[in-house]
């Protein structure tokens, strides 16, 4: 709010209410050692038009992707976001809208989560979807935990070419259920599971990433082989951006696909809110986690949906639930739902190929660098990893100052790769951006 409307005498009547003297009177019970024993370091009383130009010029020092041509992915893309599916988001029934737990006042909400779900179905080639989980790291954890659950084995083999922060996710919820997780590890760009006693009867699920953390796409139809003869379940993290071309998992046998949605409709927003996105095969259904919505009909016939399945705490006994997931992310998957149907197959398909392209051409001028090298032969969609001339941090700031925002120091979670960087093309990037960048390598 823009105006404190409580006068003083307002506030001398509440503080006589609650038996308080003073407002310092509130805090007593802090410690006297913890309170702040000077003034804040504020500036003096303003106008409300400085006060405006005040906070204009601190919130100006952010650096905005309207200013900046941004190149770094690694799990958040700067994807264009439609001015409908912001709009439509400004409905007071969906801002407005709580936990759909009275169906028949809650058409509306349960409709679009409906509607969310069969979207991802359609996208991932999959049986039954959720209705979204906090973010794609945490989705991760939650099929790595499904998997064992459903087959009772405590073992799941995980690529080394999946994103790092989301591998560390999975050990969190993983490390205290007793569940062992072995990483296949990473050679030239993508994972090498053709290790003696990697997958035995004990593997619950094998784990990839499509395209995978540096871009790179894997040989997902053996790896998924390779589950099914050790009789685990095979799990696909992807970008659903990249469903526009790419085979769609359930056609491969995924069991379980899981990613980050932000791509879909979401703005970064400077690291969140995102959201998780989950589906299964119709086998695996009472064991997803989160919520479902399902589509039946009334006592007259009529069309009408429902939550289906509940299986959170929050609805039944601890012991019984799959999950202590208890919320999910409905605005951003609803966000996520209006600009897949905006976008169609052909819209999304046209996105997917705009960022292959701009890779591509990106990589192409890169690596003419002299000093530049790609760093893997594998084929790769968005991103590209390439070996510098130079420290890539230094490059970054050097890159900043000509906003632009360049790519991940590789090195940073992978010591054998310092002095790589993972750069990252989405359909708005242009011909310009990219050869600024290109020459912002090359020293120019």
């Amino acid at each position: 709010m823009r105006y404190v409307l409580n006068t003083g005498e307002d506030r001398r009547e509440m503080l006589q209410i609650i038996g308080a003297g003073e407002m310092e009177d509130l805090f007593g019970d802090l410690p006297p050692e913890v309170r702040l024993k000077t003034p804040l370091d504020l500036p003096g009383p303003m106008s409300e038009p400085e006060l405006a130009r005040h906070m204009r010029d601190i919130s100006a020092e952010n650096l905005s992707l309207d200013d900046y041509a941004c190149f770094l992915g690694a799990g958040a893309y700067d994807h264009y976001v439609p001015q409908i599916v912001d709009q439509l988001l400004l409905r007071s029934e969906f801002y407005t809208a709580y936990t759909p737990y009275q169906p028949e006042i809650s058409q509306g909400t349960l409709q679009a989560i409906f509607e969310y779900q069969s979207l991802i179905c359609a996208l991932t080639g999959m049986e039954a979807a959720n209705a979204s989980l906090y973010d794609g790291a945490s989705a991760l954890a939650e099929a790595a935990l499904m998997a064992c659950e459903y087959t009772g084995k405590k073992r799941v083999v995980y690529s080394g070419c999946i994103h790092p922060e989301y591998c560390l996710t999975v050990g969190t919820y993983l490390r205290h259920r007793g569940l062992e997780m072995v990483e296949a590890p990473e050679c030239g760009g993508v994972t090498d599971f053709q290790m003696d006693g990697l997958l035995d009867s004990r593997t619950a699920a094998v784990i990839i990433q499509q395209p995978n953390f540096f871009g790179c796409l894997e040989d997902a139809e053996a790896a998924g082989e390779l589950a099914r003869r050790r009789s685990a379940l095979f799990i696909v993290m992807t970008d659903p951006v990249s469903l526009g071309i790419l085979k769609a998992p359930g056609e491969y046998g995924a069991d379980i696909v899981v990613g980050e949605g932000q791509g879909l409709g979401n703005h970064i927003s400077f690291g969140g809110p995102y959201l998780g996105f989950m589906a299964c095969s119709q086998k695996l259904v009472r064991k997803m986690p989160g919520r479902l919505v399902g589509q039946t009909v009334d006592k007259q016939g009529r069309r009408c949906f429902a939550l289906t399945l509940q299986a959170r705490e929050q609805h039944i006994r601890r012991d019984r639930a799959t999950s202590n997931i208890c919320s999910n992310e409905a605005t951003c998957a609803l966000a996520a739902a209006i600009h897949m149907t905006c976008l169609g197959r052909e819209g999304l398909r046209s996105v997917a190929q705009l960022s292959l392209q701009k890779a591509h051409y990106a990589h192409r001028l890169i690596t003419s660098v002299e000093g530049v090298e790609s760093s893997f032969k594998a084929p790769f969609f968005k991103e590209f990893a390439v070996r510098l001339n130079e420290d890539p941090v230094t490059l970054n700031r050097r890159l900043l100052k000509n906003k632009i925002i360049g790519g991940l120091d590789l090195g940073r979670f992978y010591p054998g790769y310092c002095g790589h960087m993972l750069l990252c093309c989405t359909e708005l990037r242009t011909g310009d951006e990219i050869r600024r960048l290109a020459a912002g390598i090359g020293g120019i």
